[in-house]
């Protein structure tokens, strides 16, 4: 058994099931987002696999004193009112640091939605960097990173792609999350 970050998930059911490691840079889509629990989830496995990886969030969970936590932690905050172009934003990111890795939930909810929203896809291509796809199976009870996939810039076609990857995967809502 390793850290503790691990026996915690494992004393839970939980496996970690990560295939290879990671590149400096990459955008990670994490998949299904139906529960808060996948936050908890997450960052166990974060710190027991010992990724350094940031994460968006809403500006709302950035005030004072959480906000220092979710900084700490890896978090970013987002203005969803603010209109700009939070793709440049973010690529122009990964040109500033050696390693860069942000994970997110193309969800962009944890209700049930049937349009997948694909800033993580275009920040990947902009970026120049592979998308590395991510699961939370609560069925299973499997965490981790599995494949990896290089964004063509056939938009339509790699999103089906990336979603067959996800068509067994459950979340603790099952109605909330649909391929």
């Amino acid at each position: 058994m390793g850290n503790f970050f691990e026996h915690c998930l494992h004393r839970k059911g939980w496996s970690i099931i990560d295939k290879q490691r990671l590149p400096n840079k990459c955008v990670i889509c994490i998949a299904p987002h139906t529960s808060n629990w996948d936050f908890v989830w997450g960052l166990l496995y974060k710190h027991a696999t010992h990724l350094k990886a940031s994460f968006l969030m809403k500006k709302e969970w950035f005030r004072f004193p959480l906000g220092l936590i979710m900084r700490k932690l890896g978090g970013i905050p987002v203005n969803r009112e603010k209109k700009n172009s939070l793709t440049d934003i973010i690529a122009e990111e990964f040109n500033k640091h050696d390693i860069f890795r942000l994970g997110i939930t193309p969800e962009g909810t944890r209700k049930a939605t049937k349009q997948w929203k694909l800033g993580f896809y275009f920040i990947a291509l902009k970026a120049k960097v592979p998308i590395v796809l991510a699961k939370i199976d609560y069925r299973k009870k499997e965490i981790g990173c599995q494949e990896f996939f290089i964004p063509s810039g056939n938009v339509e076609e790699d999103i089906v792609k990336i979603k067959n990857f996800y068509r067994d995967v459950i979340g603790k809502k099952i109605a909330n999350f649909a391929i």
